[in-house]
């Protein structure tokens, strides 16, 4: 693939209170974008700020991953929250992260859904919507346009576009895929890819190819603008920097989407 480019993003500030689970410090040296968690999954006041702080500083992009409220969860179980609901909790998770976000002279750049929702809004209209209408209820998007990053294909990313929402595709070196694009629930065998070498075969892969190997050994067709690095994988950061490495090497140009 020609002038192949893509950003590095990872999801951030997953801790609450005296834990913590991110090595957010280590990973704003790597990624270009950084997920950070706004308080339903993960996250608190103090973490939010100080993560902001740190992106700005290192002029690292800052994106809301907004989830279900599901502390207990860590927001990867499946619930059931009316539309309207869902979509005033994600104004709000929005709204609580711009506050940090402008005080570090940054601002909030885009949304990524996080866990049970991010798998939710592929498929389910109905729950894809409602998260769109947060986003324009939070007023972020009065700053321009917010984008979405989510799975290509999904309804979430249909429905942002609908809305006149940019959309950002994203893919998973260190996921299952299924033939049809979509992620292996984490809740079935061998859904994590957790070798190392293989999880840098193919970032690079998706990256200059477009292309990964799906469950049964059969490649797929993704596009991905963005590829994710889990942040509460052991050695995320060290694995974020190689995968990095091996991309510059493989002449793909690491850059943020927004």
């Amino acid at each position: 693939m020609a002038d192949a480019v893509i950003d590095l993003n990872a999801d951030l500030g997953e801790g609450f209170g005296r834990w913590t689970l991110t090595d957010d410090e280590a990973l704003l040296s790597v990624v270009t974008s950084a997920n950070v968690a706004c308080g339903f999954h993960a996250g608190d006041p103090s973490t939010m700020r100080r993560v902001c702080a740190l992106a700005a500083e290192r002029g690292v992009r800052i994106g809301a991953q907004v989830s279900y409220r599901d502390l207990a969860g860590f927001g990867r179980r499946a619930m059931d929250v009316p539309p309207d609901e869902l979509a005033d909790e994600i104004a709000y998770q929005i709204g609580a992260l711009q506050v940090f976000a402008r005080a570090a002279g940054s601002r909030v750049s885009y949304v990524k859904p996080h866990g049970a929702l991010y798998n939710r809004v592929v498929a389910d209209t109905e729950q894809a919507e409602a998260v769109v209408a947060g986003i324009l209820r939070s007023g972020a998007a009065a700053d321009g346009p917010l984008p979405v990053l989510g799975l290509p294909g999904s309804r979430l990313l249909a429905s942002a576009e609908a809305a006149g929402l940019p959309v950002v595709t994203e893919a998973f070196a260190d996921r299952a895929y299924t033939w049809a694009g979509t992620l292996v629930p984490r809740r079935e065998p061998d859904a994590v890819v957790h070798d190392p070498e293989k999880v840098i075969t193919r970032a690079v892969g998706i990256a200059r190819d477009g292309s990964v190997e799906a469950v049964g050994g059969e490649p797929i067709t993704v596009e991905a603008r963005s590829l994710c690095v889990h942040g509460d994988t052991p050695g995320a950061a060290q694995l974020a920097w190689r995968i990095r490495g091996a991309l510059a090497s493989a002449g793909v140009r690491v850059e943020a989407f927004a």
